[in-house]
């Protein structure tokens, strides 16, 4: 029984391919593995509602701004996952926004990321900038570090993903919009389920699926969507701390306890 978490999917195939020459049944975690049939299941969020998430909550900050201008920060080429959020976002923001700068940042990395808000603030200015989408909180990261470097001010609605603890910070001081959480906990649990149904041989009941499948390339694989949840100011407290993500006292640190004690975390 192989659970394969892949950092790139196109690559990974060559391990399923051995691992299904041997009868090793084969699940793809969290990122799908693509161009082979040898994928049993994939169990992961709806990633593409990621991105519809993100899309709609820097509408939501925009507030019906006239035209506005945004940057997209996306996420690796190389990353299956980040070819859906970037999907998703486009889906809820084309037509409604004016995309003025959109990179693929290599690596997911921040500091590339922050070179890409550079060159953004480069062409555009300071001034043009109305929001910003990034794909998860590292990238929210470097594109924050641009603008506060350039004396951008006030700083435009930023997007993120992963509920990383200095992402929960920046949400509760305002530097950040929000984020989305993927609670890991639902995920690593139902693969678990799901490994030792296909390792004793046993039928995966069909509730699991629910008939849903995501096409790799070569087959459509039988799948598992968890759904993600935006999070903002507003509901920290009931999301990522009720889970246990986060405790308050990690997150409410002495630099950030006025913002904590507003947000009602402490």
């Amino acid at each position: 029984m192989l659970v394969l978490d892949a950092v790139d999917g196109a690559a990974a195939a060559a391990i399923a391919d051995k691992a299904r020459a041997q009868k090793v049944p084969v699940v793809s975690y969290d990122r799908l593995i693509l161009g082979t049939d040898a994928v049993d299941y994939y169990i992961s969020f709806d990633n593409e509602r990621v991105g519809t998430l993100q899309g709609q909550a820097l509408l939501a900050a925009l507030g019906g701004k006239k035209d506005p201008t945004i940057v997209m920060i996306n996420g690796a080429p190389t990353d299956n996952n980040a070819k859906l959020f970037k999907a998703g976002a486009h889906s809820v923001l084309e037509g409604k926004v004016t995309i003025a700068k959109e990179y693929d940042t290599p690596d997911w990395s921040p500091d590339k990321a922050q070179d890409e808000m550079t060159q953004a603030l480069t062409a555009l200015g300071k001034t043009r900038l109305d929001g910003v989408y990034a794909a998860n909180d590292g990238t929210a990261g470097g594109a924050i570090a641009a603008m506060k470097g350039a004396g951008v001010k006030p700083l435009p609605p930023v997007t993120g993903q992963d509920a990383e603890q200095a992402a929960i910070q920046r949400i509760l001081t305002g530097e950040q919009y929000m984020t989305v959480y993927k609670a890991i906990k639902p995920e690593a649990e139902t693969a678990a389920e799901l490994a030792i149904l296909l390792l004793e041989g046993k039928p995966v009941p069909a509730d699991m699926t629910r008939g849903k499948v995501v096409n790799n390339g070569k087959r459509d694989v039988p799948s598992i969507l968890l759904d993600p949840v935006a999070v903002t100011a507003a509901n920290v407290k009931a999301t990522v701390i009720k889970d246990g993500f986060w405790t308050a006292e990690q997150i409410c640190t002495q630099a950030y306890a006025g913002a904590c004690k507003a947000a009602g975390l402490l």
